[in-house]
């Protein structure tokens, strides 16, 4: 499930936080079959959980910049 922009934005902190962290968890997992040896489920996966992580984290820093000023 792929996130827009504008979802993030919309979506409650809490909600958020908690996306995050399904999501490094997901990625933690699928990291974990790739060193042992296993061939992942879905190649680009693992590239789409980084995305994802990274737009959330991207929101955050927005949001604790506004913050600021």
């Amino acid at each position: 499930m792929s996130l827009r922009m504008v979802e993030i934005r919309n979506m409650p902190k809490d909600d958020r936080d908690k996306q995050l962290h399904e999501l490094r968890s997901e990625l933690m997992n699928e990291k974990g079959i790739a060193s042992m040896g296993g061939q992942p489920n879905s190649p680009g996966r693992m590239r789409a959980l980084k995305r994802q992580i990274a737009r959330i984290e991207t929101v955050m820093r927005e949001e604790k910049i506004r913050g600021e000023m």
